[in-house]
């Protein structure tokens, strides 16, 4: 069976920056699974996926427009050091969740200066080629239990009326565009998605 809309999908995939190093990679994992069609995983792979079939292996460059997006400065701003309540020392590279209208939103350090910190609201591979190795374990029909978690769509806030905004069952509430759909990546284990 080819991959087409609403079919489930398992594949193993290794992720590797521009210059070679690997990201992330399901290497001595279960498979990635996701359901094509449901924007689990970023666009430039799903379009990418569609017509390939069990045991084929390919590699996929995917461009920031249809990964993570292109680097903004704007997400970037500079905060006194006292707002990282609890912490000893702030340093560049850590992660923290913001609290913001929408849920929580992931922030990484830039850089410390003596009195203040610039925080980064960008996804940690905007602005970046993903480069992919795909093999495709399995396909298989979606049934209505894989696509009840998508039977509602989300709302710029996390919410949709009664039910939380769950992205496709993954919590991701910081992808939420606003535009009653969600950018829905697998990145919270996997940055393939």
């Amino acid at each position: 069976m080819k991959i087409a809309e609403k079919t489930v999908v398992q594949m193993h995939y290794t992720l590797k920056s521009d210059e070679g190093a690997v990201i992330d990679s399901s290497e001595g994992r279960e498979p990635l699974q996701y359901i094509q069609g449901m924007r689990m995983i970023v666009p430039g792979l799903e379009k990418a996926m569609v017509g390939h079939d069990v045991g084929d292996k390919f590699d996929v460059v995917v461009i920031p427009a249809e990964g993570y997006g292109e680097y903004d400065e704007r997400m970037t701003q500079e905060v006194p050091l006292n707002v990282f309540q609890g912490v000893d020392k702030v340093e560049a590279g850590m992660a923290f969740y913001a609290q913001t209208p929408g849920g929580p939103m992931p922030i990484r350090i830039k850089s410390v200066g003596e009195k203040t910190a610039i925080i980064d609201a960008n996804h940690e591979l905007a602005g970046k080629n993903l480069n992919f190795a795909i093999e495709v374990v399995s396909v298989r029909e979606a049934t209505e239990d894989d696509l009840k978690p998508f039977e509602h769509h989300c709302c710029c806030g996390g919410h949709d009326g009664d039910h939380e905004c769950e992205c496709g069952g993954h919590g991701n509430k910081e992808n939420c565009d606003g535009n009653g759909g969600c950018g829905c990546e697998h990145h919270a284990e996997h940055h393939g998605k």
